[in-house]
This record gives C-alpha cells, sequence and structure tokens, in this order.
C-alpha cells in the first residue's frame, strides 16, 4: 500500500517519513515545498504522479495565537487546502485521513468528547480546522477524520522539549493546572494512522494517549521521568492570557476507535516514559508550532 504524507515538515508528518517500515506499506513523506496544497492543481498534478493507494493530510497551519490575526492563512491551509486535497484524491481513487484537533470543542464539558459531541470552536484555528473536517467528509466517501490533542515528539516545537529545555536552567516553573486534556506521542498516533488507512471503516475518530491530565501534572511528569530537579508549580489560566482562548477540558474519548477494533493507544505517562527513554537527553524547541 502506498501512503502518501502532507506536511513532512512538521513534527506528525516528520515522525510519519522517518517512522520505521511498516510491512506491505510505502510512505512518501512531502513537505510544504514538495506540496502545497493551498494550490488545487499542485495537489491534482503530485496526486496523478505519486498515485498513493491513501492520503495522511497532516499539514496545517497550527500557530494557534497567530492564527487570531491570520485568519485567511489559516483558512487557506486548513479549509481550502484540505478541500483541494479531498478532490485530488478522490479524482485519483486514494482514501483521505485527515488529522484534526481538540480545539473544535469549546471545552466546557466535564466528561471526554466522544466523537460526535457538538462541535463549538472557540479560536480561528479550531474554526478553521472544523471546516476542513467538514470539507473532507462532504467531499470525500472515503474520508476519515482523526482528532488528537497535546501532540509531542522528537521533530518539533511541542510542551514536552520545551520543559526539557527550562529545566536546563530553572529550578521552577510555573504551569496551568485548570486546562485539562490528552498528551499525544506522535510516534503512537503515526502507528495508529497507518493501521487505520488500510481499513475501510471511515469516519470521525478520537486518537490521544490513554488517560487525561492538566498542563501541571504533564509538566511534573516530565520532570519526574527525566530525573530533573526542576519543580512545576500550578497557575491559572488566567494568570497568562493568551490571544487565543485555550479549551479548560478538551479530553478526546475513543469510543468509535475501540468499536471498530483497532488498536487503543497507550497511556499517556507510558508512552512519556518511552519517549523520554529514546530522546537520552533533554530536548530544545519554541512554544508555539509554525505552519508546516
Amino acid at each position: 500500500m502506498s501512503v502518501l504524507v502532507t506536511g513532512a515538515g512538521g513534527q506528525l508528518g516528520r515522525e510519519l517519513a522517518l517512522l520505521p517500515e511498516q510491512p506491505g506499506i510505502e510512505v512518501v513523506a512531502l513537505t510544504r515545498a514538495e506540496l502545497d496544497v493551498t494550490e488545487l492543481e499542485a495537489c491534482r498534478r503530485v496526486l496523478a504522479h505519486h498515485r498513493p493507494d491513501a492520503v495522511l493530510h497532516c499539514a496545517a497551519y497550527t500557530a494557534v495565537d497567530r492564527a487570531e490575526a491570520e485568519p485567511e492563512a489559516a483558512w487557506r491551509v486548513n479549509a481550502a487546502g484540505t478541500r483541494h486535497l479531498a478532490l485530488a484524491a478522490r479524482e485519483h481513487g486514494a482514501k483521505l485521513c485527515y488529522v484534526s484537533t481538540d480545539y473544535v470543542f469549546d471545552g466546557s464539558g466535564s466528561v471526554p468528547y466522544d466523537e460526535y459531541a457538538g462541535t463549538n470552536p472557540q479560536t480561528v484555528y479550531g474554526r478553521t480546522k472544523l471546516a476542513g473536517e467538514r470539507l473532507a467528509l462532504t467531499l470525500h466517501p472515503r474520508c476519515f477524520v482523526v482528532r488528537t490533542s497535546w501532540v509531542y515528539g522528537r521533530h518539533g516545537a511541542n510542551f514536552v522539549n520545551t520543559m526539557l529545555q527550562l529545566a536546563q536552567t530553572k529550578d521552577e516553573v510555573q504551569v496551568v493546572r485548570d486546562q485539562i486534556g490528552c498528551p499525544t506521542y506522535t510516534r503512537d498516533l503515526a502507528v495508529f494512522l497507518l493501521e487505520l488507512v488500510q481499513t475501510e471503516q471511515y469516519g470521525i475518530y478520537h486518537a490521544s494517549n490513554a488517560g487525561s491530565c492538566s498542563w501541571h501534572e504533564f509538566a511534573a511528569a516530565i520532570f519526574e521521568l527525566s530525573g530533573s530537579r526542576t519543580r512545576a508549580l500550578p497557575c491559572t489560566t488566567a494568570e497568562f492570557p493568551r490571544p487565543a482562548p485555550r479549551p479548560s477540558y478538551s479530553v478526546l474519548g475513543d469510543l468509535a476507535l475501540r468499536g471498530s477494533g483497532l488498536t487503543p493507544l497507550r497511556p499517556w505517562r507510558e508512552a512519556l516514559a518511552a519517549y523520554l527513554g529514546e530522546l537520552g537527553e533533554p530536548g530544545s524547541s519554541d512554544e508555539g508550532a509554525p505552519s508546516s
């Protein structure tokens, strides 16, 4: 099976590109320079050339705060770019898997959101990703939508690598305690996505590592499992206002994943320990991922 990956310069796309070879799967990973999803004819031309069996659409505008000031830029990638890929994939007979986000929810819940819970995004980023979901599902009959959250890994800017960097110079770090979600290791997500696209079980899925925590609990676990003496001090969201509001509760329930007989992702602490063990030394990155 041939799988074309968009956004290979981002942390999930790069993880897929560098994943150890999976039996029976050939991965063709393209960066933004190799495939600009905002151009419909480029999408058609690239798919006609590679003729993949499936497209894993990881390219996205992910700078959540910047999107508030650049809504058109976010729309071009997250909504229009997804429309272009949906059309091109349908025309060339390829399945489409679109990677989405917990930001499609407003965060006002108190129990895990299942795949068909009502969406109500509160940010430009969330609205453009939801638009991408709807376009993909409307335009392509063989489509998967996979929502995930709090993604981290070796190949990009993310919370884990930022905490490891701060731990090198700080004894204490303030981290918000009133935002609850699900961390997700890119390696585990990448393996799941490749499993999913080999099926015909189209629809919406939630895929994050099992369990939930606050950002403060996540940071404390990072310091603990990495052997750092840095302490995570709890604070509130109100103490650190951002241009784009963060969901206070965005835990994703994986009812569809389990009901389809697919492999659930392992517990988040287990995944974090595995990542830190593979890393071998503290990573570093800047806050806020750019579009990929």
